[in-house]
């Protein structure tokens, strides 16, 4: 099926067999700053959230989409909250969580940031430098503890013992269902996941564009998690 008749066969059966849901959806990276000039990231273009945004807007839904720095056109219809730090993540993301019916957290957060950021700029001084990190706050494991009536979907980006990590990941964090990939995910316009539900099954496995991964999350997350 081609991407235009698959799109439009998603968004169908979403009209046709649900009401509509406020979605929170956290996509791209996070910033830690070492200096005012030097911060630490990752290579996450944020294209499978905003194409999760796309896909749910599409289907009828509302969404709440808190994204890193990225450069991406803004999904038309989403409220997009514009964040840089993990913890500026994390507020938002707690903040706006109480409103919405569920989370989809496919942002690629940094996990650590420096104990103490340098003001200015670190002067180069020809001898190695020693930096001390801290972890970040865990955004989907606390959306997990406060999500009640709530569903969760997390992301797991895996490279070693992919799918024994994402399991591990999917009850540590209280999610519903985690979706595995691959590092070879990051910056790419195509994407091949593994969908795994609460109950450590895997429910389905999908290659394809990114977009066209969103269209059928957001089908299965309507067909099976939302009331």
């Amino acid at each position: 099926m081609e991407r235009t008749r698959l799109e439009a066969y998603y968004c169908r059966v979403d009209l046709e067999t649900s009401i509509a849901m406020k979605i929170l959806i956290t996509a791209g990276p996070t910033r830690e700053y070492l200096d005012d000039v030097r911060f630490l990231s990752n290579a996450s273009s944020g294209r499978m959230g905003y194409a999760i945004a796309q896909a749910a807007i599409a289907a009828g839904h509302e969404v709440v989409l808190v994204s890193g720095p990225v450069a991406l056109p803004v999904p038309v219809g989403c409220e997009l909250v514009s964040v840089e730090g993990t913890r500026e993540m994390y507020d938002a993301c707690l903040a706006r969580f109480a409103e919405c019916d569920g989370v989809i957290a496919s942002a690629a957060v940094c996990d650590y940031g420096p104990q103490e950021r340098t003001a200015g700029k670190r002067v180069k001084t020809g001898q190695p430098i020693t930096i001390e990190l801290v972890e970040m706050p865990d955004i989907i494991a606390e959306l997990g503890r406060q999500k009640g009536h709530r569903w969760s979907v997390g992301f797991a980006l895996e490279a070693q013992d992919p799918h024994r990590r994402a399991v591990e990941k999917l009850h540590k964090k209280n999610c519903d269902a985690i979706v595995l990939n691959r590092t070879t995910a990051i910056g790419a316009d195509n994407n091949s996941i593994e969908l795994i539900d609460s109950i450590d099954t895997t429910v389905a496995k999908w290659t394809g564009s990114k977009i066209d991964i969103a269209h059928r999350l957001i089908a299965w997350i309507v067909g099976t998690l939302a009331d």
